[in-house]
Order: structure tokens, then sequence, then C-alpha cells
């Protein structure tokens, strides 16, 4: 016989339990003693042992027994029930209120026969928050290994264990193996359902109100640099076709560079003119690393700083409203308790998030600029204008609904608030 739990234990709402689920606690009070005779210990949920004592708070007597057979009663013991158990994994647990604290049971995933024995339940009713008060209620809990069998009361003594007794013969029986495995398969298409709501609820908040396309979703592109700034302008280009799309791409280049003060310089404005004449760039726009050498090296380059492009505030995603889950304090302890609402996570699946150290440093405008001309070119024209559009951002700053009124004229729409 072993004894891994032998002293006091901490008990909140007349609970404590056993579980031995590997993919989470969840006892729930009704299912937990559904078609059962006895109310002190429910068994109807496969893996976890509900368990109810008298003492509503506090510090109660608990020894936890493990025998290789039945072991003799002792008739001290008040109020006493049987029931069948079989742990849900190798790790069981006699486990406190809220997971506060936990004792390893060390049971094998065999079927188990357990006794739940008690003594002072009343006392522990009445006084029902323990604080430096002598000890009133006490409990043994014993397992041995036994074939599965219904539960039973052996023995009843206390009024607080005839009203739990009462309680578990109203509720309707357990379900059967088949409709527990349909619950929960409900319960998971309902989960899913509502994760995949939120999802595209978040992304359409995200995307201004209107679910991207696949093109939007797929095209190798700043897409989610320039997406908090004007969503609205990136359904506009997607449904611009190709020719709107390669237009606006070579203007957002253009205003880039004159916003910068680039233009003028002979070899910015050869790649300029190669863009609008659907030409390919010339030196130095073909090879990146010497775009950037030609930049260093030009001493006509403005040494202009520009600040972050902040975009403008929105209001915050609002996920869609389900039922919450609720914590349910059955029994005497009702007229005491209030109930409380269980905290359920909010929002979406996925998102983004900056962080600033600090204040937002200036940039090098021409820098920001001067990449518009190879993102024009792209082959792609919905890749090219989300590009050099986002360059065209940053190169503005602070003034991008400027240029935003421009890129939506170049669309054939006034900018949104215009």
């Amino acid at each position: 016989m072993r004894r891994p739990v032998d002293g006091e234990v901490s008990v909140h709402y007349g609970q404590i339990y056993v579980e031995s689920d590997p993919d989470g606690f969840n006892m729930d009070l009704h299912d937990s003693f559904a078609g059962q005779q006895s109310g002190l210990c429910g068994a109807a949920v496969p893996g976890g042992l509900y368990l109810h004592t008298g003492l509503h708070t506090g510090d109660v007597g608990f020894t936890v027994e493990i025998h290789d057979e039945e072991p003799p009663l002792d008739p001290a013991w008040e109020d006493v029930v049987e029931v069948s158990f079989r742990p849900a994994s190798d790790s069981s647990s006699l486990m406190q209120w809220g997971g506060e604290a936990y004792w390893d049971l060390g049971l094998e995933e065999i079927d188990y026969r357990v006794r739940y024995c008690a003594k002072g339940m009343d006392a522990g009713n009445k006084l029902d928050t323990r604080m430096k008060e002598p000890q009133q209620d006490c409990y043994l809990l014993q397992f041995w290994p036994g074939p599965p069998a219904p539960d039973r009361i052996v023995k009843q003594t206390a009024s607080i264990a005839a009203y739990w007794h009462r309680f578990a013969q109203e509720q309707p029986p357990a379900p059967s193996p088949a409709e527990r495995a349909e619950a929960e398969r409900r319960a998971r298409v309902e989960q899913e359902r509502q994760e995949t709501e939120r999802r595209l609820a978040y992304e359409r908040w995200e995307w201004g109100g209107q679910l991207p396309s696949e093109a939007l979703r797929t095209v190798r592109a700043n897409t989610l640099g320039l997406l908090p700034f004007d969503p609205a302008l990136l359904h506009a280009l997607d449904a611009a076709g190709p020719g709107t799309q390669r237009a606006v791409a070579v203007l957002a280049a253009r205003l880039a560079c004159e916003k910068a003060g680039l233009a003028d310089l002979e070899w910015v404005a050869a790649g300029l003119d190669a863009l609008s004449e659907g030409r390919p760039l010339p030196s130095p726009f073909d090879d990146w690393e010497g775009m950037w050498e030609a930049l260093a090296s030009d001493p006509r380059v403005p040494r202009r700083l520009v600040a972050p492009a902040v975009p403008p505030e929105r209001a915050p995603f609002e996920p869609p409203s389900d039922d919450s889950e609720v914590f349910v304090i059955a029994g005497p302890a009702a007229a005491l308790a209030k109930s409380s609402q269980a905290i359920k996570p909010v929002g979406a699946t996925k998102g983004r998030h900056a962080v600033v150290i600090g204040e937002p440093q200036p940039m090098s405008q021409p820098h920001m600029a001067l990449p518009s001309v190879p993102d024009a070119a792209s082959s792609d024209p919905l890749q090219a204008v989300i590009n050099a559009v986002y360059a065209a951002v940053v190169t503005y700053g602070d003034d991008h609904p400027t240029l935003f009124r421009q890129i939506w004229a170049a669309c054939g729409r006034p900018a949104a608030g215009d």
C-alpha cells in the first residue's frame, strides 16, 4: 500500500479533483455526476474524479491510498461511496481547485475501484471557511484494481452528503462513448468555425472591411507595409488592371525621386525615362549594388532627412461576439458565491506589432526614394505598383497624404476623405 497524499489539502467551493487527461483539466459538475446514485465522488467523465467536501474554503484532512486489493472498510468513516475509474494517461494527480497545487498519484492505466470516505462533513459545512480553527472534516480516497461496476452509496450520515446524493440522482444519464465522441466532434467543428470567423473578421478589419483577392494574398510585395496606410488603395490597385498598375508604379517612382531631389540627376532621369517608355533600366539600375554605389559617389545627391511615415489611427479590432463560459457554483455554496465569467482569448490568429525603442529616427530621403525605380520595373505589374508606392510613402514621410491624393487621382478616384 502506498500513501502519495497524507496530511491537509486546501479546498475551495467544497471541491478537489483527480485528473489524468493529458489534454488538460475540464471537470464539469453536472457531467461528472451524470447517471450516478452517489454524489460525493463524480466519475462519469472519463479520466477524472470530482470530489466534494463539507468545508467550503480552507484546509481539510486528506489521505490517498493505493492498494493491491480491496482494503477493509473502517466503520469510523461516516459517509462512504464507491465508483469505478480508469486514468486517461499515466499521469494522474490530486489537484486543488484552480490548479493551485497537485500531488502525483502514480496510478497505472488500468481499471480501478475507488472508495471515497468522509468524516465530519456537516461540521465542515457549518464552519464554511476554516482559518485557524481546529480541523472539522477529513477524507480518505482509496484505489485498488477492479473491473468497472456501478457507483454505490456504501454509508450515509451527513445531511450535506444526502444533499449531494440527491443532486447526483437528478442528473440525466451519462452519454455513451459514441454520444460523447459525437459531442466532442461537434465541439471541435464549432471551435473551428469560431476560429475561422475570428480570423476572417480580423482579416476584413485589417484590409479595410474587404477580404483581399488571391492576387493580393500571394503577390511578392510589401503589401503589409502599405496596408496600414490605405487598405482601400490596395484593393483599387489590385482591381485596376496591368496597364494602370504599371502607370501608377512609374508615377510613384517619379514622385519619390522628385520629393528626394533626385529626379534632375542625369542617371536617375535616364532610369525614370526608361520606366516611362517601357524600356529596360539602364546602368546603374540594372545592378542593385551598383545603384547604391552611384548614390553614394554622386556629390550632388541632396542630404535630406525625412521623418518616418506614420499610418493613420483606426478603430481597434472588435472580434465577433460569442457566448462566454461561466463557472457555476452549485449546491449550498451557490447561495454564498457569485458566478464569474471565464476570460476567453479574443482577436485573431495572426497579427503584426511594431515596437519602437525611443523616438523614431529620421532617415535619408534619397535612400528611401531610389529603390522605387527598380521596384517600378518589376515584371509583375501588381508587385511593381505596391513596392513603388510603398517606397514613395516612406520617401514622403509625414507628408504621405499628399502622395496618396496623386496616386488616387491616377487611379481615377479621389483619395479617402477628399
